[in-house]
């Protein structure tokens, strides 16, 4: 792969934009000039901001910032670096990496060195991050050769994981490369030590937001069924199979293309609304606050109905979003845990219809739900009764989805099963949990 086969990704996810293909010549126009820059960075940034406020498809958008940026990089860096331009290399990490950048999103840039930069390459670098601050850029950056990447990889996998999305922008892409190989899973952050490590920090995330998706003021970024956990299972799907879309989980048979296209439906609902707080505020804002979902839901065309007001039908559509997230994002972690850990252990029978297998719950057979509808309902009573179980398997996930239409009227008029609800609602313990965990996967 090539420089230009190595950037060309981005531009071809890009809807066409006369200025973007302009820019070069533009950019040449105005070398030295950080007021020139400045005005075609405001007149790009107005753009896109008239696109979105015309309903033009979010996704084209987030990418055609990423390769906007990319352009005028590439340009500042042939220009303000010197000598060093052709064998360093400019590297975009994190969400910039994946060629996502929102209007007011973290610009994050890696700048890999084949040695330890002397003093005068110190001011070359100091003097470029000047001039990006200049015309509007700010940046976030670091220098590093690529034995330094390893170290602080090695010691933290926050750095792990943004290093995993780097995509050169301009330099030597053997370089990038060379990287990319000292970090593979064979040397450090094997696939199973990385899962555990990216569960345990979207565990501890979620517990910050109260563990629950219905937070009244939501933070669509890190808030649970947020766009973290869909890049949670772009991380984990990236290290064990080297997947570079959601697409490739489809590929790869983790999930079916109803459930890839509800994902997909999600990201884009959820970009969406970051995307317009960024424009309304004008700044890196991920909260949903009051204020701002009655201002997101008139510029999305909600209107007051009879009996709901438009903020409120805006807001049920973002609810159901992150129901959806979550639902899919424990069934995705629930497969690479099946497929990265690999325990196979054999069964540990419950009664006539579940079984424990490697510490998650699932059914003895997939005619279950269906001979014995009651079991929906006592697949939680067994789940609260049982805290040392982990979860419930993929498999079981998917038969509850596909027996739903099981819970009519006669189902709800059952007294076993309103004997089944009441003693849950009576335990002593996991109640709100349970509860939550049923609303997740009848969503």
């Amino acid at each position: 792969m090539d420089l230009l086969e190595e950037t060309a990704t981005v531009t071809i996810r890009s809807a066409p934009w006369p200025l973007l293909a302009r820019l070069p010549a533009l950019l040449t126009e105005a070398l030295g000039n950080p007021a020139a820059f400045r005005d075609l960075l405001r007149q790009a940034h107005d753009d896109l901001q008239a696109r979105f406020l015309a309903e033009e498809p979010v996704e084209a958008l987030v990418h055609a910032r990423a390769a906007l940026i990319d352009t005028v990089l590439r340009e500042v860096w042939r220009t303000q670096l010197g000598t060093d331009a052709a064998s360093w290399a400019l590297v975009a990490v994190g969400g910039y990496g994946r060629a996502e950048l929102h209007p007011c999103s973290d610009i994050d840039l890696l700048m890999l060195v084949p040695a330890p930069v002397d003093a005068a390459g110190r001011a070359r670098v100091d003097k470029l991050i000047a001039f990006l601050w200049d015309i509007g850029l700010e940046v976030g950056h670091s220098v590093r050769t690529i034995e330094e990447c390893t170290r602080e990889s090695r010691a933290d996998v926050g750095v792990m994981t943004t290093l995993l999305e780097a995509r050169l922008i301009a330099g030597d892409l053997q370089l990038l490369e060379s990287m990319r190989t000292a970090l593979a899973p064979e040397r450090i952050w094997p696939v199973r030590e990385f899962f555990e490590a990216k569960l345990r920090e979207q565990t501890e995330r979620h517990l910050k937001a109260n563990d629950t998706a219905y937070n009244l003021e939501p933070n669509v970024k890190t808030g649970p069924g947020g766009l973290r956990d869909i890049q949670t299972i772009a991380w984990v799907a990236k290290r064990h199979f080297g997947a570079n879309t959601l697409d490739e989980l489809a590929t790869q048979r983790f999930l079916s293309p109803a459930e890839l296209r509800r994902l997909k439906q999600a990201q884009a609902f959820l970009w969406k609304v970051r995307f317009g707080l960024h424009v309304l505020t004008g700044r890196r804002e991920d909260r949903l606050l009051f204020d701002h979902q009655i201002k997101l839901a008139g510029t999305f065309g909600y209107e007051d109905a009879s009996y709901t007001l438009a903020v409120e039908q805006f807001m049920q559509r973002y609810y159901r979003t992150v129901m959806d997230v979550s639902l899919l994002n424990e069934l995705l972690l629930q497969l690479f845990r099946e497929a990265i850990l690999t325990e196979n252990e054999p069964p540990l029978p419950l009664n006539a219809r579940f079984q424990v297998r490697s510490g998650s719950l699932e059914t003895t057979s997939e005619e279950v739900f269906v001979r014995t509808p009651s079991a929906l309902l006592e697949l939680f009573a067994i789940l609260q009764q049982n805290p040392q179980i982990k979860g419930v398997r993929a498999s079981t996930m998917r038969g509850v989805a596909r027996n739903l239409w099981l819970i009519d009227e006669e189902f709800r008029q059952n007294p076993r099963h309103h004997r089944l609800f009441l003693d849950m609602l009576r335990a002593s313990v996991g109640v709100t949990h349970e509860l939550r965990r049923m609303n997740t996967m009848a969503s």
